[in-house]
């Protein structure tokens, strides 16, 4: 008999000593996770699992070596700004390192021989990191550095990426522009930072062209709004894609708590988010499915989207929305979901 599927969580006490005074992305977070954690009733059926650094090869499959040796040799003389929004501290090349040490281990577990899901608890978060540079609060792209392992170190032929982050995941999509086998797919706010993730971004022409999939929404855009990307966009294209793995980049700062995101997503439309993207991976890739913590900045929302989260990985109901839904109706997708399937290859096929 095969062994019932577990979840699998990643963290470290060194992701909370990158911390900057007033930054919103601090060492609070983390720890507004755990505490909702601890209190869940869950961590008895959730599996810790400590991270190992990631390896200098892993880190050069996606970065330069000039961005590597300036974040480590910055940190080493106590950090500094790298630019108005990103922070280096003394510790913050360590917390780096196994940030996307955590996000490969995510992978190895998904991708067992009795594959398990997992989350990735981490900081600093990773996919505004590009090749060449790091920005938005994001030192090293950790889901690019995930999902490359996968391809090197598992021979993986498709590899689906999904970042539902406010923000558009300009790093990832960097790292992936001209790879066939990385399928890139980001829901964000429009016009909003970084300012890139426009539907014209498909992926280089060639081989990868439509391999990269922006969506990008008006302010405003709730649980209804997503509901209707996730069913007429995001699964068709995963559908057509059909990967042997999936990681999500599991930003929360669409929720409409959130102090950062014009977005109006409640608990509850997270949950159901999530909820397709299981269903898919089981459907599509064995249920091989790891999460990597990206953007959150309300840690009462960040907290009651992760244990939904949890939940559902689990194979539980996501739990009651205490948070609520903003009585507002919602900006409609309707355009932009027409747009796209009329002008993108991954339909057009």
């Amino acid at each position: 008999m095969e062994p019932a599927m577990s979840t699998v969580i990643l963290s470290d006490a060194r992701f909370s000593a990158h911390t900057w005074y007033g930054h919103p992305e601090c060492a609070d977070r983390l720890d507004a996770i755990m505490e909702a954690l601890a209190t869940s009733g869950l961590t008895d059926d959730l599996r810790s699992v400590a991270p190992n650094e990631a390896p200098e090869k892993a880190l050069l499959a996606v970065h330069t070596p000039d961005l590597l040796w300036r974040i480590r040799h910055l940190s080493s003389f106590g950090g500094g700004q790298i630019d108005g929004d990103t922070y280096l501290t003394y510790d913050s090349w360590d917390a780096a390192l196994y940030a996307a040490g955590a996000a490969m281990g995510a992978v190895d577990v998904a991708l067992a021989r009795h594959p398990n899901n997992a989350f990735a608890l981490v900081r600093p978060p990773g996919h505004h990191a590009t090749p060449n540079r790091a920005m938005g609060f994001c030192l090293i792209n950790n889901v690019a550095v995930a999902a490359r392992h996968a391809l090197n170190r598992y021979g993986l032929r498709r590899v689906a990426i999904v970042d539902y982050d406010v923000h558009h995941g300009n790093g990832t999509q960097d790292a992936f522009y001209d790879e066939p086998r990385v399928l890139f797919i980001s829901t964000h706010a429009a016009p909003f930072y970084p300012g890139t993730g426009a539907m014209a971004e498909v992926g280089t022409p060639g081989p990868a062209a439509g391999t990269t999939l922006n969506i990008p929404l008006p302010f405003g855009v709730g649980d209804a709004g997503y509901a209707q990307v996730f069913d007429e966009l995001v699964v068709p294209a995963l559908r057509r894609f059909h990967p042997e793995l999936l990681l999500v980049s599991a930003g929360y700062d669409s929720h409409w708590k959130d102090p950062l995101g014009p977005m109006t997503l409640s608990t509850s439309g997270y949950a159901h988010l999530t909820a397709r993207l299981l269903d898919l991976a089981q459907e599509l890739c064995q249920g091989r499915i790891a999460f990597i913590l990206e953007g959150g900045y309300s840690l009462e929302a960040l907290g009651a989207c992760t244990i939904a989260t949890m939940r559902l990985l689990l194979g539980r109901e996501p739990g009651p929305d205490l948070l609520g839904v903003p009585q507002t109706p919602g900006t409609s997708p309707r355009p932009q979901i027409e747009m796209i399937r009329q002008r993108h290859p991954l339909f057009a096929r």
